[in-house]
């Protein structure tokens, strides 16, 4: 009763003409950043954030993390429309999201994307609301070696869950650990596979990697096809949307499952990515009929749209709670909050009270306007694919090389995303999965930081990783789960009926 209480003084406080303006001009900008390939909600917030400096810290976060649920929600939009994820975390809805739109039902695909989003971010906020203290402290357990133990669960259940053939998967995974690594090693400074580049120094930087694998790839595959370039048409209305949510409760483990697994890896935290992609697979691996999935199935758009919202959300928890960014857009925001005088921690909800609350507030609420503005503008977003694939072509090129050229000013990384392109084209001639690929990229500097660190901390001993309860139930779990084709190939072989001698 005490948080709710709380909640509603929140409510009053954050429903002001100025804060909702605030937080509608904040959701319009999200979505258009989420929408440009490269761009993002990370980048975005940290672009507008000098002009929050002016505002009251209440009026300029909720402005700020308004921004970053309209990229939320925009992610998805060029992920299923083009087969270009708009947002990093966006990968995993291509998969059965653009073979959606192929099939002219892009309308219903962007309608599963928006509302799971919703339903992902409305969980991870309920969670903020009702059980921060405990969660605050349960994050607080985590070291090295439990990040680690989440980023290894993340690989195997990748490999053992996944339905492609186990060496093209392990053959991707492995190329994209390997380019991970480019750059200078964070442990010890040095450079590592630079090859006497200056701007590898930096490292091969993940959004340059998907807008080639995936936009500049897809491209190059039409005009295979003797230039073949096709427009779809879609339609939308309130049918199609009525429709779509008669449909979810059929989904109701699928979305239970992927907020849950979303809350956790953003708590913890494993990223939106690895909550995307394992509320993809496990989805995938508890259906009924999973080949077909990345045939166009909508279940393949609720899952990772759910998890991936549901653990950024849940990234702001220990930011807010401990004054640890869950995720690149919560470090801007912690950054925001220190230059406007406030300390992230558990004093924070003591003595701004109200700017806290506020602030949760505005999820709610941003959450609701934010679904019902992207559900309006889907016709707008849906009926381009009535133009001809041949007059888009030339403008999602311009729009890749304008995202890869504005992550990091840098025209290498223009270069470096058609070189990208090439590569996803190559892949996708030979079966070679370009998921297992992204996936290693983004967590490969991260994973390896954390192994190191927890050898360095024990002594070069593996033992480590069985040191307590949660970390040896995390690297348990990883390690079934990677043995998992295995183990059910023994288990069936156990339940098969055995022929009686001399029959």
């Amino acid at each position: 009763m005490e948080a709710l209480n709380l909640l509603l003084d929140g409510f009053a406080v954050l429903l002001t003409g100025k804060t909702l303006a605030l937080m509608l001009v904040g959701l319009l900008l999200g979505v258009f950043v989420g929408v440009l390939p490269g761009l993002g909600g990370p980048n975005g917030v940290a672009i507008l954030l000098p002009l929050t400096f002016t505002m009251d810290p209440t009026s300029a976060i909720v402005m700020l993390s308004c921004i970053y649920w309209g990229a939320l929600f925009g992610g998805a939009i060029t992920s299923i429309l083009f087969n270009i994820p708009g947002e990093a975390w966006s990968v995993a809805t291509t998969f059965d999201g653009y073979p959606m739109a192929q099939q002219g039902r892009a309308a219903e695909a962007l309608t599963a994307a928006f509302t799971s989003s919703f339903i992902g971010s409305l969980v991870a906020v309920l969670l903020i609301t009702f059980l921060a203290p405990r969660i605050a402290s349960f994050a607080l357990r985590f070291g090295p070696p439990e990040f680690f133990a989440v980023y290894l669960l993340t690989f195997c259940s990748f490999v053992g869950l996944g339905r492609e053939d186990k060496h093209k998967t392990i053959i991707s995974m492995t190329l994209g650990l390997l380019l991970a690594a480019v750059g200078m090693d964070t442990v010890s400074g040095r450079l590592r596979m630079t090859f006497g580049l200056d701007p590898l120094m930096r490292g091969v930087n993940f959004l340059v990697a998907v807008i080639g694998l995936f936009g500049i790839s897809e491209i190059l595959l039409t005009m295979e096809e003797r230039l073949a370039l096709r427009g779809h048409a879609a339609a939308i209305s309130l049918r199609v949307v009525l429709k779509v949510w008669r449909e979810m409760p059929r989904y109701w483990a699928t979305l239970i499952r992927s907020s849950v697994i979303g809350c956790w890896l953003g708590i913890t935290p494993g990223g939106a990515i690895a909550a995307s992609f394992m509320g993809y697979n496990l989805a995938k691996r508890f259906a009924k009929n999973p080949e077909t999935f990345g045939s166009g199935r909508i279940e393949g758009v609720f899952a990772p749209e759910t998890a991936a919202h549901a653990s950024g959300t849940s990234a702001l928890l220990p930011m807010l709670a401990l004054g640890i960014p869950g995720s690149g857009t919560a470090a801007i925001l912690l950054g925001g909050l220190m230059v406007w005088g406030l300390n992230p921690g558990p004093l924070l909800f003591v003595e701004h009270k109200d700017f806290v609350w506020g602030l949760i507030a505005s999820m709610y609420l941003g959450n609701v306007v934010g679904l019902i503005i992207v559900l309006t503008t889907v016709p707008i977003f849906a009926s381009i694919l009535r133009i001809p694939f041949a007059a888009v072509a030339p403008m999602i090129i311009v729009s890749c090389a304008i995202g890869a050229f504005a992550i990091q000013n840098a025209m290498f990384d223009v270069w470096l995303m058609l070189l990208f392109g090439v590569v996803g084209y190559v892949f996708k001639k030979m079966g070679i999965p370009l998921a297992p690929f992204t996936l290693a990229l983004v967590l490969g500097n991260r994973s390896e930081d954390a192994f190191r660190l927890s050898m360095i901390g024990a002594g070069g001993d593996l033992r480590v990783f069985w040191s307590n309860g949660l970390v040896g139930t995390i690297t348990t779990l990883a390690l079934i789960l990677l043995a998992w084709p295995i183990l059910s190939r023994l288990g069936a072989m156990l339940r098969s009926p055995q022929p009686v001698a001399g029959s």
